[in-house]
């Protein structure tokens, strides 16, 4: 994932809230995506796992999605938020886009470490939908070398409080425990894995999770930055969910609501 560098707009804060299909029909087709830097795996391959997805932003451009998810992308992440003035421009017509071709679909926003956390939540919660059988909202932390305006690296406490204000913000508005992203880097420095309760997802395009994050348990792989999927031009993050197909029903099926 990236930071953008997009000037922001208002107006969501009058979005009307969106129905969603229910959870327990949800289809997962054998993922039929390529790679345009694929990785040789050591240990347990991200093919081996059967429920695949993809995160986006601006940079995906236009999506076919009855394509992309009859070639195997069974949820889909977009990119909504960043820091307290940002919104990426492609957000409604992804989350618009993906809803009604059955794809369980998810917001992340990109944390400014130059903001209060509450009010990076209050930006989010402005222009995210609480729609109905939504994906958790996610808070992508990491590192941001190339920001122009914010070049500051906390401390580990600090960034461990201010995540969870804003979490615990968006659990209180949308009634689901956020999922946390992060990196190889950022969750060694910031010491990331003391943060119970949460579900991870984590980065990691050379290695299998359990190697790069050992003893840390996580719930999405992001495994390529260089996907090839039908339906999208260019390259696209590629994920996979931790568990069996049954797994990820029960999951979704527990956060139906």
């Amino acid at each position: 994932m990236a930071a953008l560098v997009v000037a922001g707009c208002g107006g969501g804060q009058d979005r009307k809230r969106e129905r969603a299909g229910h959870h327990a029909s949800a289809t997962v087709n054998h993922p039929q995506f390529g790679d345009a830097d694929p990785h040789d795996w050591d240990g347990r391959a991200p093919q081996t796992y059967p429920v695949h997805g993809i995160d986006a932003s601006r940079w995906q451009g236009d999506i076919d999605w009855q394509t992309a998810r009859a070639n195997g992308v069974s949820f889909a992440f977009f990119k909504a938020t960043e820091g307290g003035d940002i919104i990426d421009p492609a957000f409604d017509t992804y989350w618009n886009g993906a809803g009604p071709a059955g794809i369980p679909r998810g917001a992340y926003h990109f944390f400014y470490f130059c903001r209060p956390a509450i009010e990076q939540a209050r930006w989010y919660i402005r222009h995210v939908p609480r729609s109905k059988n939504a994906l958790p909202p996610v808070l992508d932390m990491e590192w941001n070398a190339h920001s122009p305006t914010c070049t500051t690296r906390p401390d580990a406490a600090h960034v461990r409080r201010e995540a969870r204000i804003f979490m615990d913000a968006l659990e209180r508005h949308y009634g689901q425990r956020p999922i946390i992203y992060t990196t190889v880097d950022f969750f060694t420095d910031n010491q990331m894995g003391r943060l119970s309760g949460y579900d991870f997802w984590l980065r990691s395009v050379a290695g299998h999770p359990s190697k790069v994050y050992p003893g840390q348990s996580w719930r999405f792989w992001q495994y390529s930055g260089t996907g090839l999927v039908p339906g999208i031009k260019g390259k696209v993050d590629l994920n996979t969910f931790s568990g069996s197909r049954g797994d990820w029903q029960n999951w979704l099926n527990a956060r139906a609501r």
